[in-house]
């Protein structure tokens, strides 16, 4: 089992994250990655857990989560729905008690990894509210006047979208790390994870195009990793030849997803 990240077989990291991510295990410092759509960010936690050998746990963000949501969830509908049907051992609270996220990753025998996915969804009082419990990695439980302490520090991996700043208390707390945009002999490499066998023309003029689509003018919603790794396979499935790709953007579709980027694409193809 590794000690240190240096990628995986399923994921294509650069050195300077690579770095990152293994400074952030060393300091036992939540990671905070940021980034474009399509860069990898909520990979990269599966990546860190297989490279390590450690189990994922993925917390995923909404605009409606609070940060209780991650400690513990009281049932008390499901007690008060117990208590008046007369069911037994409806006194003992701890049987509604059920742990979030970030209490099964305290909770857990072993170090674990926790993935807090697109934490910049939520609202500006969330990343806050959890300061005291990643810091001191223990949260109090009032309901059963327990302490759930952290058996082994977990490995914090956060995400964020940067749809709004955070604040500035959590980011101290936190490593921080922007995953570039893959330059194109990294997104080669990428591709080679996803396709073994690619034909070698169609590998170049894929990545020609896709590039050129990314630094067309005009263009709003820039195609990501994931719409190219799919575009790749439309055009496999579809049969087009490379030589194709020089003069048009088949399935552009697949690549672009707004009907004003299709329309600046057809003016200059």
């Amino acid at each position: 089992m590794d000690t240190k990240f240096s990628g995986s077989a399923n994921y294509v990291a650069s050195r300077d994250l690579m770095e990152t991510v293994n400074i952030a295990v060393a300091l036992q410092k939540p990671l905070l990655i940021k980034g474009e759509p399509g860069t990898g960010k909520t990979m990269l936690a599966q990546a860190v857990a297989d490279a390590l050998g450690k189990k994922l746990i993925i917390w995923n963000v909404k605009s409606t989560t609070k940060a209780q949501d991650g400690l513990y969830v009281y049932d008390v509908v499901q007690r008060l729905y117990d208590s008046q049907f007369g069911n037994a051992g409806v006194d003992d609270v701890k049987k509604y008690i059920k742990l979030g996220k970030l209490g099964e990753a305290f909770s857990a025998d072993e170090q674990v990894v926790l993935l807090i996915d697109e934490i910049d969804k939520a609202d500006l009082e969330f990343p806050n509210d959890l300061l005291w419990e990643l810091d001191r990695m223990e949260f109090y439980i009032p309901e059963t006047k327990e302490t759930v302490q952290a058996k082994q520090r977990p490995i914090v991996i956060i995400t964020s979208n940067a749809e709004k700043e955070l604040p500035d208390a959590f980011l101290r707390r936190c490593v921080f790390h922007y995953i570039e945009f893959p330059e194109q002999e990294q997104m080669e490499a990428i591709l080679r994870v996803h396709f073994g066998d690619l034909e070698e023309k169609l590998v170049k003029q894929s990545l020609a195009a896709f590039y050129w689509l990314r630094e067309l003018r005009g263009i709003e919603k820039k195609p990501s990793t994931s719409e190219l790794v799919d575009w790749i396979r439309a055009l496999v499935a579809g049969g087009v030849d490379p030589a194709r790709i020089e003069k048009e953007i088949p399935f552009a579709g697949v690549l672009l997803k707004k009907g004003k980027d299709l329309q600046t694409l057809r003016k200059v193809k």
